[in-house]
């Protein structure tokens, strides 16, 4: 088949990556021509730069006699004669100042170009029946919305269908390739039927292949990502609480004892600073702002919500109220700026208000490191926008960023990150603070309490020096 993808984000690149390993003919069309161009050269250093993802740059290379990026689109225009499928991989964040509600204007915009072609193919006739996908994020009613831009510009022959990604971050493209669920929302045969094409590759598998109508396939992507969202905010804010008050209780084992339950699961019950990323956030609020513009009640979206936010907040507060550190003044490390581990997206990262608590707190210096999110991280902290800002200096290694500081941040979860209570100990002499975001260095509190130092950690009561 012949597919269009628009959008080459995480999930536009790493789908249209899989389809093409699926035999597909694939188009991606952005209008970033950097990032195409980086995407298009084949080159693991700068596929990397823009799109950090295992195993994203070896398909690629595999299958690029099936795989176009674009960022002309007069390209898109001649293929859309004998194009099947059009995957729109927007983005939808949330409005800036609002409560949930979607932006919408990127996807819009979009769809209206693409319209204006769609109705003008094979020379008008529009002979050729074509299936939008919606592949994006996007409001449970979405399918209406697209279907009129489509009809206003006179698109016939066409069919919409929702059909949403369950990606996990630094895990995209085994989550393509082996996906535990592929949900097809449409109202007609032939689109179904289009589909299956489209996914073919997983007709002999075990993968489970769900057609419903769009409505609940859009419902049932937000539904999930707010529950995983509302599992973290419990295991951060009743778990990691009551573990942080009573000073008897390890959070280690405290979670054997509930993950051994099989109805409960291991997923999620970490504690952390925050639960960041480009999605969570970003569709529990839109589910709740749907909701409640349809009437209904969201008291508990908005409390996981709410929960979250308080648990960054408060686990920074931390440091004056239970250790009496003052921040004024001094020299600070924060290790760790991508939202997660084996990722390089910083959206949503707690680093980002954590830097800017810092910033107004008048602290001295602000030593950052991070194995592969410090080129993202470094565009929103930019000198020229603000001459605080200089206040930031960035480091290749985490040894580097540790010379000289009073305090460390430990805010995202990489597996290197675990030896860190030995190079603090070698680098940094107490009187130290820690403040592990993140429990990584859980198996040396007590050793670091005995050598001097002050450790602050999510699920633990403060933990002063014994020295």
């Amino acid at each position: 088949m012949k597919i269009l993808y628009i959008g080459s984000g995480y999930v536009g690149t790493c789908s249209a990556a899989v389809m093409a390993d699926s035999g597909h003919d694939v188009l991606v069309y952005d209008i970033d021509e950097r990032k195409i161009k980086m995407l298009a050269s084949n080159n693991v250093e700068e596929i990397e730069s823009c799109l950090l993802e295992d195993g994203l740059c070896k398909m690629l290379a595999n299958n690029k006699d099936r795989i176009t990026f674009t960022a002309d689109y007069n390209d898109v225009v001649k293929a859309l004669n004998d194009i099947d499928a059009v995957f729109m991989c927007l983005p939808t964040p949330e409005k800036e100042g609002s409560e949930g509600e979607s932006d919408l204007s990127y996807y819009y915009k979009a769809a209206n170009e693409l319209a204006s072609h769609l109705a003008k193919r094979n020379k008008g006739e529009q002979s050729k029946y074509i299936v939008i996908v919606n592949k994006s994020t996007v409001p449970v009613n979405m399918i209406n919305m697209t279907a009129q831009i489509m009809n206003e510009h006179g698109v016939i022959n066409f069919g919409v269908v929702s059909n949403p990604e369950f990606l996990v971050e630094g895990k995209a493209i085994e989550g393509s390739i082996r996906p535990d669920r592929v949900i097809i929302g449409a109202e007609k045969e032939q689109d179904f039927k289009i589909m299956r094409e489209v996914y073919a590759r997983f007709s002999s598998t075990n993968v489970k292949y769900i057609e419903t109508n769009p409505y609940e396939a859009a419902a049932g992507k937000l539904l999930a990502n707010y529950l995983l969202f509302s599992k973290l905010a419990v295991t951060f804010d009743v778990i990691g609480r009551l573990c942080e008050f009573f000073p008897n209780i390890k959070f280690e084992n405290v979670r054997q004892i509930i993950n051994t339950d099989a109805r409960i699961g291991t997923w999620g019950l970490y504690d952390s600073v925050y639960a960041g990323g480009s999605c969570f956030i970003k569709d529990a609020a839109s589910l709740a702002h749907q909701m409640e513009e349809a009437g209904a009640n969201t008291h508990q979206i908005r409390l996981s919500l709410e929960a979250n936010k308080f648990q960054r907040d408060h686990f920074y507060s931390r440091a004056e109220k239970e250790a009496g550190f003052s921040w004024d003044g001094k020299v600070i490390t924060v290790l760790g700026v991508a939202f997660k581990q084996n990722t390089n997206d910083v959206r949503h990262s707690p680093a980002i208000d954590i830097v800017r608590h810092l910033i107004n707190s008048n602290v001295s210096k602000i030593r950052i490191y991070d194995p592969a999110a410090l080129p993202m991280f470094k565009n929103l902290f930019n000198p020229k926008n603000d001459p605080r800002y200089e206040k930031i200096e960035y480091f290749d290694t985490e040894e580097e960023a540790l010379k000289g500081s009073n305090a460390c941040l430990i805010l995202t979860d990489w597996a290197q990150f675990r030896l860190l209570g030995e190079k603090i100990q070698s680098i940094c002499p107490p009187p130290y603070l820690i403040m592990d975001g993140r429990r990584l260095v859980q198996d040396k509190y007590e050793e670091l309490q005995s050598k001097g130092y002050d450790v602050i950690a999510v699920g633990s009561s403060f933990l002063k020096s014994k020295i």
